[in-house]
């Protein structure tokens, strides 16, 4: 049997020992590590499984491909291969350990944009010690209320954490998923509109899909409150970041904490950069050792699973796209 290990372009010290850990755990498989998509190409042909991202040229060549395991959580890539979602290669990713993180840099964004660290972090790096110019300018957490688009790991996260601080958390998604006590209410997307109208905080938590990709759309900007905030912390594209930037330069939205964007890396000429009200990160609030081996065990449970013929974990819908 063979699985190709593709994503590996740097081929870090981690990803070195998690090959080893394959090869100790699995003797009778043959790992392949492919750095470039001419490797990938030529090696998918006679690959039973690819853990990573396969291109559409890949997966067109390969002969046997029975799963796809995707090294993350979004898929959008994956099932933009029109040929992977009608065929029977089961497609799997590596849902959880990306949630406790993701939900801690909500937080950590909602308090730099309520207490005005950046700017602090100014002052202290000019030697200023200027208490007066803070006086009535911060924002307090506790009695305001959080809007949530999609209540699911990392909604779900966010959720535990902003109900700690003293909020009061709403939410909606598609799915009927299971609610939870720090939430006062999860309704269907029906009321997405009555949500963006209450929210003091918004937080974007949903996969990018057809149907959530510009979900958020001007007229639905536009039902935010004077004052909100917006946090996105899963995947641009489904805020229309125009109307988003219009409504940060007139004040109308206070402040904005961006960890995805539509386009990435963010262009140079974004305004966003230079927004005094937008916190910006790059894509990166998942990254800690802790979620890397989660994501690994992930994968060492299912490739046992395959062996002995037995159900996945994190088995896809490729059609809904997540």
């Amino acid at each position: 049997m063979k699985v190709l290990l593709t994503g590996l372009s740097e081929y870090t010290s981690g990803d070195r020992e998690f090959v080893q850990r394959l090869k100790a755990a699995f003797p009778n498989v043959a790992f392949e590590p492919v750095t470039t998509d001419e490797e990938l190409v030529r090696e998918i042909r006679d690959a039973d499984v690819c853990y990573g991202w396969p291109t559409r040229e890949a997966f067109l060549v390969a002969d046997r491909l029975r799963w796809v395991h995707c090294r993350g959580t979004g898929i959008e890539y994956i099932t933009d291969i029109p040929e992977l979602i009608e065929s029977d290669t089961v497609l799997t990713n590596e849902r959880g350990p990306h949630a406790p993180p993701m939900a801690d840099h909500v937080l950590g964004m909602m308090l730099t944009l309520a207490h005005r660290l950046e700017e602090m972090w100014k002052d202290q790096r000019a030697h200023v010690w200027d208490p007066s110019k803070y006086q009535g300018r911060f924002v307090e957490l506790r009695g305001r209320t959080m809007g949530i688009l999609a209540l699911g790991d990392i909604g779900t996260q966010v959720a535990r954490r902003a109900h700690g601080f003293g909020m009061e958390v709403y939410a909606v998604d598609k799915q009927p998923v299971p609610t939870i006590p720090e939430v006062t209410s999860l309704w269907g997307l029906e009321r997405l509109d009555e949500l963006l109208e209450m929210s003091d905080w918004f937080v974007i938590t949903a996969p990018l899909t057809s149907e959530t990709r510009g979900l958020i759309d001007r007229r639905r900007v536009g039902l935010l409150k004077d004052g909100a905030y917006v946090v996105i912390i899963s995947r641009g594209g489904i805020i229309d970041e125009e109307a988003l930037i219009e409504g940060l330069r007139s004040g109308r939205i206070a402040g904005a904490g961006l960890d995805a964007m539509a386009q990435e890396p963010l262009p140079d000429k974004s305004p966003l950069w230079d927004m005094d009200n937008v916190v910006l990160t790059p894509h990166s609030s998942a990254l800690t050792p802790e979620m890397y081996e989660g994501r690994r065990q992930i994968f060492i449970e299912n490739m046992r699973r395959f062996l002995d013929n037995k159900p996945f974990l994190y088995v896809c819908d490729k059609r809904a796209g997540f």
